[in-house]
């Protein structure tokens, strides 16, 4: 079997039931300004990028490569109830839906991102929060990923640790 017949890395685990939520940038921002939100605390940041992980993360974020993530869920999710964390917030390049056509910022696999990785993981995480029947916890998807928040610029490009434009420019 060739490179290009393999079955995507996320055939390997089950599909997700619940559809992802898109968390705004604004939101994200707003929390990082609240003296009643500390990341770490009550929300976390996953960078889900492995290959493509370059020119920068988000302030505060884990890094975990979506193609790892799935067997982590239980722990990832006994760390964060155990923290009192209420929000978990995935993140890939875009973190579209799975369905390119859905994609809220108009980026394509052709502009280096994997469609899907964070919406997929936003989804599983939902998908066992919602199994342990817990309501103190929200998964959610960065609406437009990295690149949406590096292409909006001004205020969000200072909570980018690491941030090296020459990386962006072939995105933005």
């Amino acid at each position: 079997m060739s490179t290009s017949e393999q079955p995507p890395w996320h055939a390997a685990y089950p599909k997700p039931v619940s559809e992802a939520v898109f968390l705004p940038r604004s939101t994200v921002l707003e929390w990082f300004s609240s003296e009643d939100k500390l990341p770490g605390k009550h929300f976390v940041l996953v960078d889900l990028r492995r290959n493509d992980h370059e020119g920068g993360t988000i302030k505060t974020s884990i890094n975990l490569p979506a193609q790892s993530m799935h067997p982590s869920i239980p722990t990832l999710y006994t760390l964060f109830s155990s923290a009192g964390v209420a929000a978990v917030v995935f993140y890939c390049g875009t973190s579209c839906a799975p369905d390119p056509r859905t994609c809220k910022v108009g980026l394509t696999k052709e502009t280096g991102s994997s469609q899907g990785r964070g919406s997929r993981a936003a989804s599983w995480m939902q998908d066992y929060i919602n199994e342990k029947g817990d309501n103190n916890m929200k998964s959610f998807a960065l609406e437009g990923g990295i690149k949406g928040w590096v292409k909006e610029g001004g205020n969000l490009l200072e909570m980018v640790d690491g941030y090296e434009e020459e990386a962006w420019k072939k995105f933005v």
